[in-house]
């Protein structure tokens, strides 16, 4: 029980440190700003205005491809309508500006959510959008700030969030099917944009052509929404970008002004389209996306517990022991031979070799007999000896006196058959 509490232990560190080298740490504590797409549920996010229509029996896509890409998929030639954000995350390329053209000159309508006269929190980092919006609509603004110590000020004072979000109203200017049963429509901004003078833009108008404005801005007088014709389509700007934010989609009039837009844009067959991929929601690989979607993590458990469930109940916490059986005689020998192989000189082992042998023609011979060491007269009268035998014997006996290289295997068969002739 003792082992497998350890076992137990050990492989739940082993997950921790897996979870600190694999899972990403989130970023510093910071407030967590919402950015308006169709799958933000923050309170910039777009959400609440897809969800509502899906639940109208409108039909909503999500746009997370280029232009070129995505307004040739799945849609009617006509009869869409299309809602981009700025300032977007994201460059507009050629190629998808040359394709919303010819996209709007079929039938098609254009909305365009531009915070000129408010600025969300997830627009302030984002700088000037003029080019993007000119080369969407035609239609430009300018600084209408009344001098530069001022413009310098309200530029200073932007950077700052406001303590509580500031409200500004859009106030229709005349009748028209965009506006119908619309009194005000709210928008919020996070930071600050009107300068001191109290108006801070105009609008410019497109190259050729003319727009018409359909309402201002309560506080500051300016005019905030804007609709031009390009080919049988239609262009829709509104200085406010945030009048279909989850956060003040309920407010006032400002579902009442969505709804009439799309009632007025769609046509048979027609969609809602929503512009996710310039606002940095792609289908490309998202590393943000990647880590907060939940799937990652119940995978990660899945295999956690596949893996503990595996070292609990598949793995031997016990090594058994093997019992080794004791060493014969012959192994004992050949271990003794192999260390003093190691140690022991080839001319030292063969000086032994000698010593052995000559103690052993010694005691052959008769007794009474003094043998002389090395006893070379024996062996030279013995008759079975070759005499070729004793030579190489000498001239071996010599290299070993004199610690030279000596043959010890050979040597060993030239004294076993010596001996065999003496006792022949």
């Amino acid at each position: 029980m003792k082992e497998r509490l350890v076992t137990v232990l050990f492989a739940l560190g082993a997950l921790l440190l897996f979870a600190a080298l694999l899972v990403r740490g989130g970023d510093a504590p910071g407030p967590t700003v919402s950015v308006p797409t169709s799958a933000e549920r923050g309170g910039d996010g777009l959400l609440a205005a897809v969800t509502w229509l899906a639940h109208e029996r409108v039909t909503v896509r999500a746009l997370r491809t280029r232009f070129d890409v995505s307004l040739a998929r799945g849609t009617a030639r006509r009869g869409n309508l299309l809602i981009v954000t700025l300032p977007a995350a994201t460059a507009f390329g050629a190629r998808e500006l040359q394709a919303l053209d010819q996209w709007l000159r079929q039938g098609n309508t254009l909305l365009v959510l531009a915070a000129i006269a408010d600025r969300p929190a997830w627009a302030a980092g984002r700088g000037y959008f003029n080019a993007d919006l000119a080369d969407l609509t035609g239609l430009g603004y300018r600084s209408r700030a009344g001098d530069t110590v001022e413009l310098a000020a309200a530029m200073a004072a932007a950077g700052r969030p406001l303590a509580e979000p500031q409200r500004s109203t859009l106030v229709p200017n005349r009748d028209h099917a965009y506006l119908a049963g619309v009194h005000q429509a709210h928008a919020w901004s996070d930071y600050p944009w009107r300068s001191s003078s109290g108006q801070a833009w105009a609008a410019t108008l497109p190259r050729s052509g003319f727009v018409l404005s359909l309402a201002h801005q309560r506080e500051s007088g300016a005019d905030v929404l804007w609709a031009g014709a390009r080919g049988a389509g239609t262009i829709i700007v509104s200085g406010c970008a945030s009048l279909f934010s989850n956060r003040a989609l309920g407010h006032a009039d400002n579902a009442r002004l969505l709804a009439n837009i799309v009632a007025a844009s769609l046509g048979a067959g027609g969609s809602v389209l929503v512009d996710d991929e310039h606002q940095g929601l792609s289908e490309a690989y998202d590393p943000e996306h990647f880590y907060r979607d939940p799937r990652l993590y119940a995978t990660l458990a899945i295999l956690a517990a596949l893996w503990l469930t595996w070292v609990l109940g598949g793995t031997r916490l016990r090594v058994p022991q093997r019992r080794t059986p004791a060493p014969r005689e012959a192994q004992l020998v050949r271990a003794t031979g192999v260390f003093l192989a190691r140690v022991l000189t080839a001319p030292a082992a063969a000086r032994l070799l000698f010593g052995h042998f000559f103690r052993r023609i010694a005691g052959r011979a008769a007794r009474g007999t003094a043998a002389a060491y090395p006893p070379w007269e024996l062996l030279e009268h013995h008759a079975h000896i070759a005499r070729a035998d004793l030579a190489r014997l000498r001239e071996w006996y010599a290299a070993a006196q004199a610690a030279g290289p000596v043959p010890l295997t050979r040597l060993h068969n030239l004294m076993t058959a010596i001996e065999r002739q003496l006792a022949a």
